[in-house]
C-alpha cells in the first residue's frame, strides 16, 4: 500500500482549480451503457476508479478514449453483460453497473463488490429495488445474477437514502415503459447530475434533489456531450486544509452552493470567506474557535 509522509508546520496559500466529481462521474460513466452511441464527458478526474470504470466499460465491449480530463464511450456494440470479479473486486463503485446493464439487456451478472475502506456496506437495498422492479435475483456461488422479461415500473421506498441504490434504480427505469418512483431517495448533488446527464441523453426524470425522484420511461436515449459537476467533497477538503493550517486560498470552479454548510462552519470558526460566481477565497485566522458538528445525510447538518 502507498504511503504519504506529511511534513507539517506551514501554511497552506495559493489557489487551483477544483477537479470534476468522482462520486458524479462514477455513475455517469456506466449510465453511458443505456444509449447505443458516443457518450463524451469533459471534466473526469484522472484518478484510479475512472480508470477502473473505463476498465469495466472496455469488458462490456464499450470502445473508450481518455485524453486528459476528457472521456469518450462508445456503447454501440457491446457484446456483454458480466462485470468481472476482479473488476468488482477493486473498486465498490463498480456495482453502479448493475442497473445499467439491466436497462439495457435486462440481464447482469456480478459478484458483491470490494475496494471500500470504510468497512462493510451491503448491496442489499440495490437487490430489494431491483426485485420491486420485477427482476429476478439469484445468489449462486459469489454470484449475483438478475434478469427480467422486462423491467416493471413501481413504486419504490427505499429504507434508508441510499445514494447507490438511488442510482441503480435510477438507472434500470430509464427505458421502461411507465412511471417509477423512488420515495427516500438519496438527495446529494451527485444525484442531481446524473439526473441532469440522463435527462440530456434523452431520458424523463425529476425530482433529484429531494427525496422523491420520478423516472417516466423513454423509448431510446441520444448521443450527449456532459461536462461533470466539481467535486464538493475536494473543495471542502482544501478549504479545511487551509484553515487549519492558518493558510489562505483561492478555489476556482467550485459549485458554491454544494458546501454551503462547510462554508457556514468554516465561518463560524472565524475565517474569512469571500465566494464570488464560481470562485471562494478563505483566510484563515491565527486560531480557529471550536465548533460542534454533527454530520448526517446529505443535506443535513448540525450542531
Amino acid at each position: 500500500m502507498s504511503s504519504y509522509i506529511i511534513e507539517g508546520g506551514k501554511k497552506l496559500v495559493g489557489e487551483t482549480y477544483v477537479s470534476g466529481s468522482k462520486n458524479a462521474s462514477l455513475p455517469i460513466m456506466a449510465a453511458s451503457v443505456l444509449n447505443k452511441g458516443i457518450t463524451k464527458l469533459y471534466n473526469v478526474p484522472n484518478i484510479h476508479d475512472t480508470q477502473m470504470m473505463i476498465e469495466v466499460l472496455k469488458s462490456l465491449g464499450c470502445k473508450v478514449k481518455k485524453s486528459k480530463n476528457k472521456v469518450i464511450i462508445d456503447s454501440t456494440n457491446i457484446v456483454n453483460f458480466e462485470i468481472p470479479d476482479n473488476l468488482m473486486h477493486q473498486m465498490r463503485s463498480s456495482v453502479i453497473f448493475a442497473g445499467a446493464i439491466l436497462g439495457r439487456y435486462k440481464k447482469a451478472i456480478f459478484s458483491y463488490p470490494g475496494g471500500c475502506d470504510i468497512g462493510s456496506r451491503p448491496i442489499d437495498l440495490h437487490l430489494q429495488g431491483f426485485e420491486k422492479l420485477g427482476i429476478s435475483v439469484r445468489k449462486n456461488f459469489g454470484k449475483i445474477i438478475c434478469e427480467t422479461e422486462e423491467i416493471i415500473p413501481n413504486e419504490i421506498h427505499l429504507d434508508f437514502p441510499s445514494v447507490g441504490a438511488t442510482e441503480n434504480i435510477m438507472l434500470a427505469s430509464v427505458l421502461t415503459k411507465g412511471i417509477t418512483t423512488i420515495i427516500n431517495a438519496a438527495m446529494e448533488p451527485e444525484i442531481v447530475d446524473l439526473q441532469n446527464f440522463l435527462n440530456k441523453m434523452g431520458a424523463k426524470i425529476e425530482g433529484a434533489g429531494s427525496n422523491i425522484i420520478k423516472i417516466s420511461g423513454v423509448n431510446i436515449l441520444k448521443d450527449v456531450s456532459y461536462n461533470i459537476m466539481p467535486d464538493r467533497i475536494e473543495a471542502g477538503t482544501l478549504l479545511c486544509s487551509a484553515a487549519i493550517t492558518g493558510g489562505e486560498i483561492l478555489l476556482k470552479k467550485v459549485n458554491i452552493d454544494n458546501i454551503t454548510p462547510i462554508i457556514d462552519k468554516l465561518s463560524n470558526m472565524g475565517c474569512k470567506i469571500r465566494s464570488e460566481k464560481d470562485e471562494i477565497e478563505l483566510k484563515a485566522p491565527k486560531r480557529l474557535k471550536a465548533v460542534n458538528i454533527r454530520t448526517m445525510p446529505y443535506p443535513r447538518i448540525s450542531n
